[in-house]
């Protein structure tokens, strides 16, 4: 059950994160969902370095931190992504 709770939450952080960042992302779907599931993972080692992954009630600073580590995945994989695609279409371009 926990996989499948990452993946959704990962899939939540990811939409959020490409909805806040500017302009169009190209990456799809599925690799904003595991680039969200980074970005959580980052966002709950960093509480963990500040001493806030865990508190009483609902950890707001957690759930801030793994957002803006989702908002870093998604801006970062989106810009790798496009290279990559783009260098692939340059190339069956030049055939």
């Amino acid at each position: 059950m926990s996989w499948l709770w990452a993946i959704i939450v990962g899939l939540v952080l990811g939409l959020i994160a490409k909805a806040i960042i500017p302009g169009k992302q190209q990456i799809p779907l599925w690799l904003t969902t595991v680039f969200g599931i980074l970005g959580s993972i980052l966002g709950n080692a960093a509480a963990g370095w500040l001493g806030v992954e865990d508190t009483k009630g609902i950890d707001w600073t957690r759930h801030v931190l793994q957002l803006v580590g989702a908002i870093l995945v998604v801006g970062v994989g989106d810009m790798l992504w496009s290279s990559i695609r783009g260098g692939r279409s340059r190339a069956r371009a030049s055939r």
